[in-house]
């Protein structure tokens, strides 16, 4: 970039090394302090003198966002259309607005710039990433969540992806104008989820799941005591005052000090919870909630990835068989017990998110779980109902 005749890039790569400079005597600076320092080196640095007021502005926040934030990039993360961004290396960057990916103009120097502005954001936050630790994963303050991965596992150079928390909370109605689900289907979960019914919501990366489980929690009872259990805290439910919330933990340096998943769901067990809401099962720790759907604590809700239903189901199988000793057919009949309702959320290419299926989980056969198809979208627009009235109704009443 160059204005009034500068290359203000050379100038921001010195200040950059003079603030670091100035920061060996700091412990820890806070945010202001460090835009205190920055100031007074653009204040006394002589190829910086010749700038207007307003470039010397511009150049103090860039040199910030390189060193707390995220830098060329930090103009995406202000703007709240955008949902995701996706830098793959330095001069290829996406990012997602409306459910579409966009390509971006903008560029980092180059591989060894992009790599130290990611490794400075992930270090100021106390996470790991380094050659020894090239895969790191990151909650920010507003609750966006961020995923690095640093050559050589990436050849290409430094990824950085994140998933933006945009602070919107999508109750029913909006979500039916939209076209997500129809307004019966909304009808018929917001009755499941009133009495009780564990339901469990799967669909691709991105689909939406989180999003609908918590437009869901939205009709528990506010009386009821609620254990949110999750990888990296998203869901955010309102109106339940007795909330307990917990988050998983990396372990340290020395490898000690992780609370996982799994943990935590044994924990909830001895907290007197009337539901317990997982917001991904992806590993052995399906087996803790396998346990605790069958002991007494219905009406849970939680997520996880898959193509379909019954692959859903068919995949918990196999995470509940990595964390458990018990065999196949139990494993299958637990699981049946313990779920009342499967939800699958599609995104198409379109990026328009939408209920695909809803079936009710019935006692399984043999070695096949049976699913009830209650409302499925074929080649509509909203997820229709494939089934009778008093087929609903006695899903709604059923294991009741």
């Amino acid at each position: 970039m160059t204005q009034s005749g500068f290359d203000t890039s050379e100038i921001k790569e010195k200040l950059i090394y003079y603030v670091l400079n100035a920061l060996r005597t700091e412990q820890d600076p806070s945010d202001e302090r460090l835009k205190e320092i920055i100031s007074e080196v653009i204040g006394i640095d002589q190829s910086s003198s010749e700038l207007s007021l307003d470039q010397k502005r511009i150049l103090a926040q860039s040199v910030f966002n390189s060193l707390r934030r995220l830098d060329v990039i930090e103009p995406l993360m202000e703007d709240p259309t955008i949902t995701e961004i996706m830098v793959n290396g330095p001069d290829k960057v996406f990012y997602e607005r409306g459910g579409k990916l966009y390509r971006s103009d903008i560029r980092f120097k180059d591989k060894e710039s992009l790599k130290t502005v990611i490794s400075c954001f992930f270090a100021n936050r106390n996470r790991p990433l380094n050659e020894a630790n090239p895969i790191s994963d990151l909650r920010l303050p507003d609750g966006s969540r961020a995923n690095c991965v640093l050559p050589p596992v990436a050849p290409d150079g430094p990824i950085i992806t994140i998933r933006k928390f945009t602070g919107i909370s999508h109750d029913i109605v909006t979500l039916i104008r939209q076209g997500f689900i129809s307004e019966e289907a909304a009808r018929f979960l917001c009755e499941c989820v009133k009495n009780k019914k564990t339901i469990f919501l799967c669909g691709g990366t991105g689909s939406g799941k989180t999003t609908f489980l918590n437009t869901l929690s939205s009709f528990i009872p506010s009386d009821e005591r609620v254990v949110t259990i999750e990888d990296s805290a998203e869901l955010n439910l309102q109106g339940i005052d007795n909330l307990v919330r917990m988050e998983a933990r990396l372990p340290g340096p020395d490898g000690s000090g992780e609370v996982n998943i799994g943990m935590m769901i044994r924990a909830a067990l001895r907290m007197r919870p009337d539901r317990i809401i997982v917001g991904e099962v992806r590993g052995s720790e399906s087996a803790d909630m396998m346990h605790a759907l069958n002991t007494g604590h219905r009406g849970s809700l939680s997520t996880g990835h898959a193509n379909s239903c019954l692959e859903m189901l068919e995949r918990l199988t196999g995470m509940v068989m990595a964390g458990s000793s018990l065999p196949y057919d139990a494993i299958m009949t637990q699981l049946s017990m313990g779920i009342d309702i499967m939800i699958h959320i599609t995104r198409d290419r379109n990026g328009k998110r939408y209920v695909d299926e809803i079936c009710s989980v019935l006692p399984a056969r043999g070695q096949e779980f049976c699913l009830l198809p209650l409302y499925k979208n074929e080649g509509g627009d909203l997820c229709e109902r494939v089934c009778a009235v008093e087929e609903l109704k006695e899903t709604v009443a059923y294991k009741g």
